[in-house]
């Protein structure tokens, strides 16, 4: 049985519009804190001269374990159906993930981290150096997933922009950068049409973001309500 070793602490507060990979989204920062036993500097000791980490983690969030042995990935549109070790859905039999993020500075027993893709209060697992000269196959190839995804144009209307420059020296991170990386994603359901007329939101940290589509390749941020605003 794995038992976490560390906890993640993110902006991200609910599973919709997080980033569908790790480093699409630089602006997305977090702490990942080690938990007793390990919480002692020296289970970290030489990690400084690191500049990226793997971090296996566990899809807390997801429900029970899935043992479909296919599934529809958000990267094929979510209607067709592939091999799930051939994806990297969160419905997996034993629900861990995997992802490469790049490591800051080191405080303590607390990674500062960005690139990451991780809900907030996600159990870490296990923590991992990257290694450049084994981890960065020159010659690899996926051709489920040959580019990144294609990205929508993000814009903000004045209010919104004056919201997100509050909230950034409130919290001391770029808010505004983060919300437009999430969103230049294009976070709904890749087979929902959008609705002109339909206002989306999501949770960051403890701001409430709503934004509408303009057409199908433009996305407009419209508020961004917190206890600052």
């Amino acid at each position: 049985m794995l038992h976490p070793i560390a906890i993640a602490h993110t902006p991200f507060k609910e599973k919709f519009a997080i980033p569908r990979q790790p480093s699409l989204a630089p602006a997305a920062c977090g702490i990942i804190e080690l938990l007793p036993p390990f919480n002692d500097p020296l289970a970290l000791e030489g990690l400084n001269q690191v500049s990226h980490i793997w971090l296996l983690f566990e899809f807390h969030a997801v429900g029970a374990q899935d043992h479909s042995l296919r599934v529809r990935p958000p990267r094929l549109g979510g209607n067709e159906k592939i091999g799930v070790f051939a994806t990297r859905s969160t419905h997996r039999p034993n629900g861990i993930g995997l992802s490469v993020v790049k490591l800051d500075k080191i405080e303590g027993t607390r990674l500062y981290v960005s690139g990451v893709d991780l809900l907030d209060g996600t159990p870490i697992v296990d923590i991992k150096p990257y290694v450049p000269y084994v981890d960065a196959v020159a010659s690899a190839y996926n051709r489920i997933a040959q580019t990144p995804p294609s990205c929508v144009q993000v814009s903000f209307s004045f209010d919104a922009q004056q919201q997100a420059q509050q909230h950034s020296q409130r919290l001391a991170q770029d808010v505004q950068a983060l919300v437009e990386q999430c969103l230049a994603q294009d976070p709904k359901p890749a087979y929902q049409k959008p609705e002109p007329t339909r206002q989306y939101g999501v949770k960051l940290w403890d701001i409430d973001v709503r934004w509408h589509y303009l057409n199908a390749t433009h996305i407009e941020v419209i508020n961004l309500s917190g206890s600052a605003v």
